[in-house]
């Protein structure tokens, strides 16, 4: 399959994909009603990342945005399907041939920190959508999706303070792309502040 070939410097989303504009359709109606930290502000957020990432890297660019865009589309946490059933139903009505829609599928799989930890993706489009994900789970938006999805799961503060140490403290070091590392830093910094603040704030 062709790269797009569009260039986005910015990480704006694209348009003028069909199938990408049909993906964000897609999507948005899957998550409509979730606030738990994994809805569609997200999804666009890591599609937004995944292309500022994309365009320091040799990659096919649709394959990226595609993988961004459908990445928690059957997350277990939200959607009980097998195989990749929301995924695979829209990339099959899509048009794409067997090869691109695994190669899709692969990346997506790649994704998740509980099933996959520090282990890197096989593929430059795998590794991207990754670090995209894990970038929302840092700075200040990955501190609000944190609460966010707590309290919709009746985890108290400390229950989420406890998050930090167990996974966002850790992605700093787990990037896969150069871009991916450099954009860490500040969020990671950030990460570290807002904890230095609740240890004062909440001190005995």
């Amino acid at each position: 399959m062709e790269k797009s070939g569009m260039k986005n410097p910015s990480g704006a989303p694209l348009r003028g994909d069909e199938r990408i504009d049909s993906a964000m359709a897609y999507v948005r109606s899957l998550f409509a009603g979730n606030a738990d930290g994994h809805d569609m502000g997200h999804t666009l957020r890591v599609y937004r990342n995944a292309m500022r990432i994309a365009e320091t890297e040799n990659c096919d660019r649709q394959i990226t945005a595609l993988a961004a865009l459908l990445h928690d589309a059957d997350d277990h946490k939200l959607f009980d399907t097998a195989d990749n059933r929301n995924a695979r139903t829209f990339l099959q009505a899509s048009g794409l041939d067997e090869a691109a829609i695994e190669r899709i599928i692969a990346a997506v799989n790649a994704v998740s920190f509980s099933k996959n930890g520090d282990k890197r993706p096989d593929t430059i489009e795998g590794q991207i959508v990754q670090d995209a994900d894990r970038l929302d789970a840092m700075g200040a938006m990955g501190i609000a999706r944190t609460f966010a999805y707590g309290g919709s799961h009746g985890r108290g503060p400390e229950d989420s303070i406890r998050h930090f140490h167990e996974k966002l403290l850790l992605l700093k070091d787990r990037m896969n792309t150069p871009a991916g590392k450099a954009l860490a830093e500040d969020r990671h910094a950030f990460l570290l502040a807002f904890l230095r603040e609740w240890e004062r704030e909440t001190a005995e």
